[in-house]
């Protein structure tokens, strides 16, 4: 049985949410933390490069998890859920540092958040691409639903890319940090229901 318009629309939709998600992550945390917050670049690199040496572990962890689930509902579907409930609110932290941590304090904030950002990332990413066998029938549908969700994923990173900086603004009256708070807020919002309605729309064949 092959794909209904309903059921590429729902996967496509799920991929505009998670790289909106990872657009903002990607290309704002570094200006967040340390234009807005004054955290020194030695440390925000020493951070974003613990995780990337972390992700190295986590990523074949991940999969290997997925690989062995069997729930009811599936064994992507429950890890999708889970993985981006989680990451939208790991997003939202990142984004609202307390005003009153400063030195170490705010080091040690940005580390535990954006490190818990990536594993839950990753938690519902490798499902989300994984899951693609697992209700198409193969070839070119599976092909054609793999380009349609690239090219969902393109549309997401563009809105947030063109968006960002004027939401930030218009949401904080020209606070920043306020701004930011905000923007990732909303974000993580559209990050679930988009990814909701794929996993109400898609079914584990």
């Amino acid at each position: 049985m092959k794909l209904t318009g309903r059921e590429k629309v729902s996967y496509g939709l799920g991929a505009v949410g998670k790289d909106m998600v990872y657009m903002l992550s990607a290309s704002y945390i570094l200006y967040y933390y340390q234009d807005i917050l004054g955290v020194s670049a030695i440390a925000m690199g020493i951070i974003l490069m613990a995780a990337r040496i972390f992700d190295a572990f986590n990523d074949p962890i991940m999969g290997v998890l997925v690989a062995k689930t069997k729930t009811r509902w599936g064994k992507f579907r429950p890890w999708l859920v889970i993985g981006t409930i989680l990451n939208a609110i790991i997003l939202y932290f990142m984004f609202v540092a307390p005003p009153a941590l400063d030195g170490n304090g705010l080091v040690a904030y940005a580390a535990i958040t954006y490190i818990l950002w990536g594993v839950t990332y990753t938690m519902m990413d490798i499902p989300y691409w994984s899951m693609i066998p697992a209700f198409t029938e193969g070839g070119k549908e599976r092909e054609g639903l793999s380009t349609l969700a690239r090219s969902c994923a393109g549309v997401g990173s563009a809105i947030v890319t063109i968006i960002t900086m004027k939401c930030v603004y218009l949401l904080g009256q020209n606070n920043e940090r306020e701004g930011f708070q905000w923007f990732a807020l909303i974000v993580a919002v559209v990050f679930v229901v988009f990814i909701l309605i794929t996993c109400c729309n898609i079914k584990e064949k």
